[in-house]
């Protein structure tokens, strides 16, 4: 099982959907082992975000993400970086599909309420980030019988 990181941006908190994405994770059969309204400091969000520091977007990002409170998610599940993403849609809302996150609830090419782990090293250093060491719990969630086959012994 992976755990991935994903953050509900501050236009997805400022519009109220948070419940909506949440669900539609939960749907999915993703399960939420870290959970934390925050508000993310400048320092944070330029380390979160060091990898774009020579773009131009990145001082506005680093503004934008600074601006409001984001709900910061650890998710696991079975590929649930590969799930998560695919259910993100594309990085534009404007160009997302429809059934996507981004494609239901985003139209702009700048606000595109929410971030999500693009790999498992990135996971790993996502989540050290945002969450404190006990902060992500390993929890039995006795649906798991019925999200994924575990005859074989592992998740499928």
């Amino acid at each position: 099982m992976e755990t991935t990181l994903i953050i509900l941006k501050p236009d997805a908190v400022q519009r109220g959907i948070m419940g909506q994405i949440v669900t539609r994770f939960e749907n999915k059969g993703l399960q939420v082992v870290g959970a934390k309204l925050t508000k993310i400091s400048q320092q944070l969000a330029e380390t979160h975000y060091e990898a774009h520091k020579a773009r131009p977007f990145y001082p506005g990002l680093v503004k934008f993400m600074t601006s409001s409170p984001v709900l910061v998610l650890a998710l696991r599940g079975n590929k649930a970086i590969e799930v998560a993403r695919s259910m993100m849609g594309a990085t534009f809302g404007s160009k997302a599909a429809a059934g996507t996150i981004r494609g239901d609830f985003g139209v702009s090419n700048s606000f595109n309420l929410i971030h999500g782990s693009d790999s498992p090293e990135a996971a790993e250093r996502e989540l050290k980030l945002f969450f404190a060491p006990g902060d992500v719990l390993d929890w039995h969630r006795a649906a798991d019988a019925w999200v994924y086959d575990l005859a074989g012994g592992k998740p499928e």
